[in-house]
């Protein structure tokens, strides 16, 4: 079961961590305006004082999820684009020298990169 989850979450992991920062920041927005600004979320939001109370709260949940999510997207971008550049070369002993680097890399990668490299792979005939 928890192998069937995970590799859900590394499908659709742009997804996700695009949807983490982007409610990172309506809760820091909402954290800040609640501590800072208390007329906006009064007057403009309709937020009722209970709301207002937890703003500190909700302004520290905020700042969790926010870096969680951008995180996930630099970590997905920076091994997709060490993947990608890596997969470009013609060369077989360069392939092989960065070949567990690139092993352990796919393993957080969706599926589409991993058949990226196994064809990489039978390509160049490396086991």
């Amino acid at each position: 079961m928890t192998g069937r989850i995970s590799n859900f979450l590394r499908e659709y992991v742009l997804i996700f961590s695009i949807i983490l920062t982007i409610i990172g920041i309506i809760l820091l927005f909402i954290g800040v305006t609640g501590i800072w600004f208390l007329d906006i979320p009064k007057n403009i939001m309709n937020f009722s004082d209970d709301i207002l109370s937890w703003s500190l709260y909700i302004l520290i949940i905020g700042f969790i999820v926010f870096i969680t999510g951008v995180y996930y997207l630099y970590s997905f971008l920076k091994n997709r684009k060490f993947l990608l550049d890596e997969i470009k070369t013609n060369k077989r002993s360069e392939l092989i020298k960065k070949h567990a680097e690139l092993k352990n890399t796919t393993r957080h990668l969706p599926s589409k990169y991993q058949k990226m490299l196994k064809d990489k792979e039978e390509e160049f005939n490396i086991k």
